[in-house]
């Protein structure tokens, strides 16, 4: 009967918990309704240790799970701040937890933030955000994601004053960053129960957003980066009629084309980020285009300088290029006349260089600047038209 017993209990875990999955790193605990808080202690972003029992006042202790790259953090972190300003002076504590290792990001998938999930940048993400409670960093061990069975970001765990969990999944039903999307707010209808001392109404949900970047991935994103320096870069020559077409944008995309050469230091010194800010964008409906106004007769010249930052395609626009009937993303403007350029092109543009236009679809400049621009601006001005999070219909 014992045995019995113990079968169904462990069936019980299983179904409120999900079976092993493959990906699941090593020492990976799936924490079920029920269980003990595990303990941790955790730098904060405030300069100071954070652990379990310096949260020992509140009746519900949150343990919220999110980081600084994820679109459907970037819905959800705004939710939260929400709620805690509508249940201010209530007894809930909440406790932020970034669970993921830089190591195990690629740069592709960083496309709906300014950050990284760095320590560094959690401060500013935090600061942006109004973060108004602990931010804490696990990226280095990652103990504290595996001890709770952080599956992604964002992870919902609701504990009881007893710091049994009582409720774990999304914040939220809606992955939008829109409120009205939201159709089930079980973080908030768990928190206001066990506020009242009442059973959770649906204990477990299922949390999705961004998986969370084990270390264990860094030999995906060392073989992504291989992949990269391997790449081949082609560069062809274009004239006023193909730089005309390329700005009307019949694409979904948003393209930002430059105008830079070789011989332009302020081009060469913007050049580095550019090619970031692109591979960055690699997931998203994107596309750097870059022309050189070098000389004709320079084209191997420029093509050396565009392989050594590895200006390459991204494989997602492949084919979308296919489509277009193009074979490359880098051009060589081959007319004599630059205000045949600057015609097709962008006929406000005065001539310096470098010059950048972040089109849109249907070719309207939303964006235009003459001279470098840094890594952080150009990503400021992209994701202000982009959005850093999932909006309906996009």
């Amino acid at each position: 009967m014992k045995s019995y017993f113990l079968g169904v209990l462990c069936l019980l875990a299983l179904m409120i918990t999900g079976p092993a999955r493959a990906e699941d790193p090593l020492g990976f605990n799936r924490l079920a309704i029920g269980e003990a808080a595990p303990d941790f202690k955790l730098p904060g972003i405030d300069g100071r240790n954070w652990t379990l029992a310096d949260f020992a006042a509140s009746d519900v202790l949150m343990v919220y799970f999110t980081s600084n790259h994820c679109p459907v953090c970037h819905a959800h972190d705004p939710r939260l701040l929400a709620l805690l300003k509508e249940l201010k002076g209530k007894s809930l504590a909440v406790v932020a937890i970034n669970p993921n290792s830089p190591e195990g990001l690629r740069p592709d998938e960083l496309g709906y933030s300014k950050y990284d999930d760095s320590f560094e940048d959690m401060k500013l993400y935090a600061k942006d955000e109004g973060f108004t409670f602990p931010y804490l960093y696990d990226g280095d061990t990652q103990k504290t994601a595996k001890a709770y069975g952080c599956l992604a970001t964002p992870h919902v765990f609701l504990f009881d004053k007893a710091r049994r969990l009582q409720y774990q999944g999304w914040f939220d039903d809606s992955r939008f960053s829109d409120p009205s999307t939201v159709k089930s707010q079980d973080t908030k209808k768990a928190v206001l129960a066990l506020l009242d001392g009442k059973p959770v109404p649906v204990p477990v949900t299922r949390p999705f957003g961004c998986s969370t970047k084990w270390l264990e991935k860094k030999h995906e994103v060392a073989t992504d980066n291989a992949h990269w320096e391997k790449a081949p870069v082609t560069l062809e020559s274009i004239d006023a009629a193909g730089v005309a077409a390329l700005a009307k944008n019949p694409t979904g995309k948003y393209r930002l084309i430059n105008v830079w050469s070789t011989t332009c230091a302020p081009c060469v010194q913007e050049f580095p980020g550019l090619m970031r800010v692109s591979r960055r964008m690699g997931l998203r409906e994107f596309e750097l285009i870059t022309l050189t106004t070098d000389l004709p007769e320079d084209l191997p010249k420029a093509r050396a300088f565009l392989e050594k930052q590895r200006a390459v395609l991204p494989s997602g626009l492949a084919d979308s290029l296919k489509r277009e009937g193009r074979t490359t993303n880098n051009y060589l403007f081959k007319e004599a006349s630059m205000q045949a350029l600057i015609t097709a092109l962008d006929p406000v543009w005065e001539g310096p260089q470098p010059h950048t236009v972040l089109i849109a679809p249907g070719g309207k400049i939303i964006f235009r600047h003459t001279g470098a621009l840094t890594e952080a601006e150009l990503l400021d001005q992209v994701l202000k038209v982009m959005s850093n999070s999932y909006q309906p219909g996009k």
